[in-house]
């Protein structure tokens, strides 16, 4: 989709398909597209940094000796919120990329907010924007909405703990 092919205004860092390429050449948002144990991994490490940030906070809410369980289960909760967090953002980032491939038109700025306009794209740049936004980047999302279900059921499980203790 370039300026000199299609005669399209938009300039070429608001292309869809320029800005699907950046966000999977980010060093941030590439690792959700990586192999499935390599994202766990990952998920996990991120979850262990959460745990060990928050376990300060939770050593002073509850002593170890007095209340462990409680202990641990808030700083699990402390890391899940962080994890969250980040897996927001790269929903967030992946979910506007995939509206912007999937529309029939683009929404761009020339110089700025204030002069916003709307190009058509062609019928072939539309079929090839939604091969690539339903193809490539909805499993993106499918797999961030299980990691979000995965770190539900998982505070869920601590909240009956933690009511049953």
């Amino acid at each position: 989709m370039g300026d000199s092919v299609s005669g399209c205004p938009v300039p070429s860092e608001q292309q869809p398909m320029n800005e699907y390429k950046s966000l999977q050449d980010s060093w941030f948002f590439r690792w959700v597209t990586l192999d499935l144990n390599v994202y766990i991994k990952r998920i996990a490490l991120l979850w262990i940094l959460g745990a060990v940030l928050s376990f300060p906070v939770a050593r002073d809410s509850f002593t170890l000796a007095e209340a462990p369980i409680r202990c641990v289960l808030l700083m699990a909760v402390g890391a899940t919120i962080g994890l969250s967090l980040i897996l927001l953002r790269l929903y967030l980032g992946w979910s506007y990329i995939c509206d912007r491939l999937l529309s029939p038109s683009i929404a761009y700025e020339e110089t700025g907010w204030y002069d916003g306009q709307s190009w058509q794209k062609t019928a072939a740049e539309l079929a090839q924007d939604q091969l690539i936004g339903i193809y490539q980047v909805r499993p993106i999302l499918r797999r961030l909405r299980y990691s979000f279900a995965g770190l539900i059921v998982l505070l869920i499980c601590g909240t009956c703990l933690w009511r049953g203790l």
